[in-house]
């Protein structure tokens, strides 16, 4: 595989946004994160039922990151006025706090739900800044606009196959010496990401956008969203799923233990192969070239 970046895009090359430095490195250094953000994800699930027993506690976690929303859209407006990479160099780093805080207090016995509650909270504002600053770079790593689809679909395929990959890691880990060591591999895991951003090149800007009133931006940007059918429909859908049909991963330590009576190996297992699907997708989504046709697939994909 070539990764020239003066060469011209293969047709349907399911990996030809690697050809850009840039993106390679955040490739390499967020698969690694990925993997971690999974395993912390399967380890701070079974702690939660472990420590209480109710699938309240483990519903109340769940619901800690719902600062998110709240946060979100001024990170976005936050990602248009200053230089993004070092946005998220200082994001990723805070970002390490977490997983590190909780590992030091589950490794010491001194752990319980609202430890867990209040560093949920954390991690929920820094996500909320992190994501969409993150996500909006993939424009500037990439640089051709006709391999951006490419590299979104890449992110997906990435994320996902952590997915796969952590929760079973984690449920071994968890059966082997305990959930603080998957925290303590998830803090060291940031440490790649931010390695690669430091070494990434991007031209200066410019240009800079004239400031405007963040309110005034933040009502432009809904009037967009809901005055777009298509993007319209995408968000309704993604919220359906989201209330009714993917909360149940936030209960799968409780199923695993009360229902099916396995321990956390199975639970990894269990958690993880509900990302199956989503690899599935994102790899279809990588070998094709223009988006057209996708209004058709996504209401079936959602379906199924």
């Amino acid at each position: 595989m070539s990764f020239d970046e003066s060469g011209p895009s293969r047709p349907g090359g399911m990996f030809r946004s690697l050809r850009h430095r840039n993106y390679r490195l955040f490739f390499t250094g967020q698969s690694i994160s990925l993997i971690g953000n999974w395993l912390q994800w399967a380890a701070m699930n079974w702690l939660v039922f472990r420590l209480t027993g109710s699938t309240g506690w483990l519903g109340v976690v769940g619901f800690c990151r719902i600062s998110i929303l709240f946060v979100a859209p001024f990170a976005g407006l936050l990602a248009d006025r200053m230089e993004r990479r070092k946005l998220v160099v200082i994001t990723q780093t805070l970002a390490t706090i977490q997983p590190a805080l909780l590992a030091l207090l589950t490794l010491t016995g001194w752990i319980n739900q609202y430890w867990i509650v209040a560093l949920s909270i954390f991690a929920g504002i820094i996500a909320a800044f992190d994501i969409p600053i993150r996500q909006s770079m993939t424009a500037e790593m990439v640089g051709r606009k006709e391999d951006l689809g490419n590299a979104i679909a890449l992110n997906s395929s990435m994320a996902n196959a952590a997915r796969l990959v952590g929760p079973a890691i984690a449920g071994l880990l968890i059966w082997a010496v305990g959930e603080g060591w998957c925290f303590l591999l998830n803090a060291l895991s940031y440490i790649p990401v931010i390695i690669a951003l430091l070494r990434m090149e991007f031209p200066p800007r410019t240009t800079q956008p004239k400031p405007r009133h963040v309110l005034r931006e933040l009502s432009e940007g809904v009037t967009y969203v809901f005055g777009f059918a298509p993007i319209r429909a995408i968000l309704l859908l993604v919220c359906l799923i989201s209330i009714a049909g993917m909360p149940f991963q936030q209960f799968m330590s409780a199923f695993a233990r009360d229902v099916l009576h396995v321990g956390p190996q199975i639970f990894g297992l269990l958690t993880g192969c509900v990302g199956i699907g989503a690899v599935i997708g994102a790899i279809f989504l990588a070998r094709r070239r223009s988006a057209p046709g996708l209004e058709n697939i996504i209401p079936l994909a959602a379906l199924l």
